[in-house]
């Protein structure tokens, strides 16, 4: 399994790329970022900063979509740090929720979503594509080494995307028996497509507070449940409850409303009627024993990336717990 961090692009941007350094110190491989530019700063610059800053860290949205900026843009603008970050780059991107709904927008229509996944795949690596009846092609971004894109979603149509056309699926959020649920409808969709189903890659995201007091490890990530719920109802207004795991779905019965000028912020108080047993199915908490007994989990069923959302108290701190006692346990090289 390897290890990843989500630090929001909020100012300044210095704070970022040192959060970024700390992680690659500490063993992790990865460093990602949301896009809703609204609600933080752009983060293109962040990845820029941060790609100039760090030797070995693998960059890239968690998550873009393909609504907000002109997809053709977004291909170009991956191609571009993949030569400022010497190959470092990779993709999640999804159909969009903060980023769309502040602007007035709903999340980018399924098949509007597939066409734009697939031509941004091709195009940010090198390979011609036809968009809007035009022949395009990035001549400079032939022969870099290849970006892998990963695709965010929860329910079935947009996981059979994922098994269509990417690397793997974002999954946002740490419930084992939901990750299967998840994976199996993605595979399948790979299958029968005609690619390798076990070559999908399971990357998992979701908060992680190491602390032995649960009462405030829990409070830290009520928020996160919260934010799920608005994919989640989002799934609910377009499939029968019954085809979506109960897992996923019943805690919602407790859900008043939702503040995206809160959106992805500890102590968000639409985040009040998460329960304990959510926060520990959804997150990974506790001592450090309790996130490798449940990373061992995860590793069991496939996942091949924890990517921790670093929405926590002790930024500095979980990073370092992470490096010291959790990740050693899952690599021969230590921090």
């Amino acid at each position: 399994m390897k290890f990843g961090v989500t630090v929001l692009p909020d100012p300044p941007y210095t704070r970022f790329v040192e959060l970024l350094q700390l992680a690659e110190r500490q063993g992790f491989e990865y460093g990602w970022t949301y896009d809703s530019h609204l609600l933080w700063q752009e983060p293109y610059p962040f990845l820029t900063a941060a790609a100039l800053a760090t030797e070995r860290l693998k960059l890239g949205l968690c998550v873009t979509n393909t609504g907000t900026r002109e997809p053709t843009v977004t291909a170009s603008a991956f191609a571009t740090l993949q030569d400022i970050s010497g190959g470092r780059m990779v993709m999640g991107i999804g159909r969009g929720d903060s980023a769309r709904r502040t602007i007035g927008y709903k999340p980018v229509p399924v098949a509007e979503f597939e066409r734009g996944v697939a031509m941004i795949r091709e195009l940010m690596n090198g390979r011609p594509v036809t968009w809007n009846d035009k022949e395009l092609e990035l001549l400079w971004a032939k022969g870099r080494p290849e970006i892998p894109m990963y695709v965010a979603g929860y329910g079935p149509k947009v996981l059979g995307i994922a098994g269509r056309h990417g690397d793997g699926v974002i999954i946002q959020l740490a419930d084992p028996d939901i990750i299967d649920w998840t994976m199996t409808r993605a595979r399948r969709a790979a299958d029968e497509a005609g690619r390798d189903p076990d070559a999908l890659e399971p990357i998992v995201c979701a908060p992680a507070v190491v602390s032995g007091d649960m009462a405030s490890a829990r409070d830290q990530v009520r928020w996160f449940p919260a934010m799920v719920s608005n994919h989640v109802v989002d799934l609910l207004s377009k499939y029968d409850p019954a085809t979506l795991p109960p897992s996923l779905t019943s805690y919602l019965e407790r859900r008043k409303f939702y503040d995206y000028s809160e959106h992805s912020r500890k102590g968000a108080k639409h985040g009040e009627f998460v329960d304990d047993e959510t926060c520990d199915r959804f997150c990974i908490l506790g001592t450090p024993e309790d996130h490798v007994a449940k990373l061992r989990t995860l590793a069991e069923l496939g996942v091949t990336q924890w990517n921790i959302y670093l929405m926590t108290d002790d930024q500095e701190g979980t990073l370092r717990e992470y490096g010291e006692k959790i990740i050693p346990q899952f690599s021969a090289v230590s921090a």
